[in-house]
């Protein structure tokens, strides 16, 4: 009997607490007021266990890096641009990367003669110059970012910011495709994103496609210090409102659509850089999306 009572005992005191904190985690779908609950708090505490895979250097066999663009102006990608004002549930991807740069998220200056992105210090716009790159007009005041000359805090011009954000129509990301012969597989990972704009009033309009596009390119993010930014966030739902999910998540899986700026290669120069008609451009674009989609496959050929 002695013994039955020990058993009941342990399992008791294993279950109960479980059974407990099962209970503390059912969270109502609607708030005190009858709205429906954004769970901003449980997404916070989530940021700290982001998924990092960790792959060996000797474990990679075969990489390459790609540019894409992505435009916002493509159905797909309609959940990245709107809503054109932002509350307090739901913010477009550019207003999300603002207000990241607001809370301390390093933003890099684009290189000035290739558009391959720099992490060093050295790199990084700080105080004026970074005011400058979200230049509205050639009025320093109407600056999308501002800087406290004191604090060195930045902030969000508003009175400019749907004038300016209606025609911020493409980001720039920088992707890496990879084998690992541990798992056998290929993976991608954006290694770094970068919003264009091309009404900048210091782009020079020139004639030449490759030199007003690397002058669109405002700056760049690491993706990856850029992440648990977007990990917080929540894109504006489309036509389900309680299917939520995060920017992160829209990343890693995959969910927008985008085409091929250019490649890793042995000249160093984008598409639009190799004096192609259009017809070729869009030739090549698909000669190295058709090489990506089959490197797996002609791998395990023989």
């Amino acid at each position: 009997m002695k013994k039955y009572c020990i058993v009941s005992l342990v399992l008791i005191t294993t279950l109960f607490p479980r059974i407990l904190l099962a209970q503390e985690k059912q969270v109502s779908f609607f708030d005190k007021k009858g709205n429906v609950r954004i769970l901003t708090t449980e997404m916070d505490a989530l940021v700290d266990t982001i998924a990092n895979v960790n792959h060996r250097w000797d474990d990679i066999v075969w990489s390459r890096k790609v540019y894409r663009i992505v435009d916002l102006r493509d159905k797909q990608n309609y959940q990245l641009y709107f809503p054109m004002r932002s509350n307090d549930q739901y913010k477009s991807l550019f207003r999300t990367m603002l207000d990241a740069i607001c809370k301390g998220v390093p933003v890099y200056r684009r290189n000035a003669r290739e558009i391959v992105p720099s992490f060093n210090d050295s790199a990084r716009l700080e105080g004026d110059e970074l005011s400058k790159v979200f230049a509205y007009d050639n009025n320093m005041d109407n600056n999308l970012i501002q800087i406290n000359p004191i604090t060195k805090q930045a902030k969000i011009v508003g009175d400019q910011y749907y004038n300016y954000v209606k025609n911020q129509f493409k980001f720039m990301i920088q992707e890496i495709i990879f084998f690992d012969k541990h798992t056998s597989r290929m993976y991608s990972k954006i290694i770094a994103i970068a919003p264009i704009y091309a009404l900048h009033p210091d782009n020079s309009l020139s004639k030449n496609p490759m030199k007003f596009f690397q002058e669109s390119v405002l700056c760049w993010f690491a993706f990856d210090e850029l992440r648990p930014y977007l990990a917080r966030q929540y894109l504006i739902p489309n036509g389900n409102e309680t299917a939520r999910l995060t920017y992160d998540e829209y990343f890693a899986q995959k969910l927008y659509a985008s085409y091929i700026m250019g490649d890793s290669n042995m000249f160093n120069r984008m598409l639009l850089e190799s004096e192609l008609t259009y017809d070729r451009i869009h030739k090549e674009q698909n000669r190295i999306e058709t090489e990506l989609l089959n490197f797996e496959e002609d791998l395990w050929e023989y």
